[in-house]
């Protein structure tokens, strides 16, 4: 009698047991919410402030500021043609907004949102921005005309031009000294000098090709830099070597790391969040991809409360001779996504 005893315990023992993983490996990620803000053009770079619960929405002509808590729009700053991105500088009460087709960025008040100067910039289509707390200065990358403005964020002044070796897409700082950037032709990142305004290096990121969102690790000198080929490629700042690579979904182009989950995310316009989770300096590993909305490929992450907003719309069939698909009307949305427990 013992024996068959032995046999149901150790029965349970493992159907327990894989009841238990197949919980630890369901999915905790999920949409929660769903924004609908007006206008019907194209979108790129979202920012969360923490501070305040805003979220800094590019949508063509303008940005849109979502109080997340609410879920609506709280204010408007116009006159933003053809914008990317928005560095916000909470030192200085100031935020700053890259407009590509004027060929320069829109300075405006954090807290009131009033529009206090625009200024031009000294490179083509100024698409991602950056605001370097270390220097107090914003850099805007020209995707045109393969070089960085630098701008002192406290005059307003333009401070130099900096030769980049190709296309920058985004860039990301350590908060002490230094500057990185993708550069999307070249499958490489440059680091830049934020106080003598040099490029220091430029390393190959191979095999990642075409990178675009760019995060960091700040304490484990580590970039996450996502690929058009499907890759996150993992990039240590000490070295200048790959550390590791992992899948992805497709059309990358959003990055974002969350220092205290320590788990870095990829948004994927095939309707994907990529998710690794960082187990230590070196080792890496895929959690899962969370189902978005095909066309949410611009991502931003809120530290306070570990939520990722995602920004997209639905598509018009593809007309002849247009390079881009239409967006159909009224259906601009920025998704929630909750890490859940």
């Amino acid at each position: 009698m013992k024996k068959p005893i032995v046999i149901l315990i150790c029965t349970l023992c493992i159907g327990f047991s894989a009841l238990v993983t197949a919980q630890n490996s369901a999915s905790t990620y999920k949409v929660v919410n769903t924004f609908h803000v007006d206008g019907d053009n194209f979108w790129d770079y979202l920012t969360t402030d923490p501070a305040t619960g805003r979220l800094f929405i590019s949508h063509g002509t303008m940005v849109q500021v979502l109080d997340i808590n609410k879920g609506k729009v709280i204010g408007t700053i116009p006159n933003t043609n053809g914008v990317h991105g928005i560095a916000l500088a909470p030192d200085l009460n100031e935020g700053f907004i890259s407009d590509g087709r004027d060929t320069a960025i829109t300075i405006f008040n954090l807290k009131t949102l009033e529009v206090i100067a625009t200024v031009k910039v000294t490179g083509q289509n100024p698409d991602a921005i950056l605001y370097d707390p270390f220097t107090r200065r914003v850099f805007t990358f020209n995707g045109r005309s393969s070089n960085a403005t630098a701008i002192d964020a406290y005059t307003h002044e333009v401070l130099a031009t900096i030769p980049l070796s190709g296309k920058p897409e985004a860039g990301v700082t350590d908060n002490n000294g230094k500057i990185f950037v993708n550069i999307e032709d070249k499958s490489e990142i440059t680091e830049i000098n934020p106080v003598t305004l040099e490029v220091e290096h430029t390393w190959s990121i191979a095999p990642g090709e075409e990178p675009s969102g760019l995060a960091i690790d700040v304490k484990n000198n580590r970039l996450f830099s996502v690929c058009h080929n499907k890759l996150m490629v993992v990039f240590d700042t000490q070295n200048g070597k790959v550390v590791t690579t992992l899948p992805t979904g497709e059309h990358t182009d959003g990055a974002a790391f969350d220092p205290e989950l320590k788990r870095a995310y990829s948004s994927n316009g095939d309707g994907t969040l990529t998710v690794v989770q960082e187990e230590d300096a070196n080792t890496f590993k895929v959690l899962e991809n969370v189902k978005t909305q095909e066309g949410a490929r611009t991502v931003a992450l809120d530290p306070a409360n570990h939520h990722l907003y995602l920004s997209t719309a639905e598509r018009l069939p593809p007309q002849e001779g247009k390079r881009w698909p239409g967006v159909k009307p009224g259906t601009f949305t920025i998704l929630d996504v909750s890490p859940g427990k």
